[in-house]
């Protein structure tokens, strides 16, 4: 993965990514200004063994009512219930998880996603339906960047009738 490709004649020329780019500050200004949508998918979280092995998914995105536990940082070993997905701030807030202020109020501690495992799922049909497709993708070996390609095994199973 040089960069550097070789055409049928033999010329050689540069590789360009028109949808990408590899420079470090407009990775993270895309990552740091991106919106609700997209940032849903960043917050994803890993799934628990048993899920994965049920689903054959490794992670979701994270959302309310899921149930998770924490694996990294103070809180590491607790378990609870996702009660707020705050995107603007990057982070879940979970139920059993709080602090107390000097004026007596408890406020939620929020949690960054990748610090937590997915233990059981909200499902609805829109989840179900991506369990579904994410599980047919990987037991068929197809890979993200292969999702909309055609392949030639594929042209030739068509006219086999």
């Amino acid at each position: 993965c040089s960069g550097v490709e070789e055409d049928q004649t033999g010329t050689t020329r540069m590789k360009v990514t028109i949808r990408r780019t590899r420079d470090r500050r407009k990775q993270r200004k895309a990552h740091f200004t991106a919106p609700s949508h997209i940032r849903r998918i960043l917050m994803s979280a890993p799934l628990s063994k048993d899920l994965r092995a049920k689903y054959n998914v490794r992670r979701m995105p994270v959302r309310k009512d899921d149930d998770v536990r924490v694996m990294r940082g103070s809180h590491k070993g607790r378990d609870g219930k996702v009660v707020a997905c705050y995107r603007l701030r990057w982070v879940i807030h979970v139920d059993k998880i709080t602090r107390e202020k000097a004026n007596g109020a408890t406020v939620q501690i929020g949690i960054d996603a990748s610090n937590v495992e997915i233990t059981k799922l909200k499902l609805d049909k829109d989840r179900k339906a991506l369990l579904e497709k994410r599980a047919k993708r990987r037991k068929s070996g197809k890979s993200k960047e292969d999702k909309g390609k055609v392949v030639q095994n594929d042209v030739a199973m068509q006219d086999v009738d």
